[in-house]
């Protein structure tokens, strides 16, 4: 089914980047995104439970004193975001 989105400039890069670095098209990876935060959203935060299997992404356990427990989810995002960034200038030949 077609849509349309009005979506910030910024994010739509975000997905463009992502799409080339995952070698995939922009529509299959804003489903999964969509889909993921979904599922997120439908697990235990709103009293609905999470399906078995419906996670599409590796889940890493970490020692308990590890720095990603003491941050929160923005700033694991933020690091994330910027890590990738840095890998998507590098492979583009660009330094920042």
């Amino acid at each position: 089914m077609k849509t349309t989105l009005d979506l910030p400039v910024e994010l739509v890069r975000e997905l463009k980047v992502r799409a080339a670095h995952e070698g995939r098209k922009i529509k299959d990876v804003a489903t999964s995104l969509l889909l993921a935060g979904m599922s997120i959203e439908s697990s235990g935060i709103h009293g609905t439970r999470l399906r078995k299997g419906s996670l599409d992404f590796p889940l890493f356990a970490s020692a308990s004193n590890a720095p990603a427990q003491k941050m929160t989810i923005e700033e694991i995002l933020e690091v994330t975001q910027a890590t990738q960034s840095q890998e998507d200038h590098e492979k583009l030949g660009q330094t920042f």
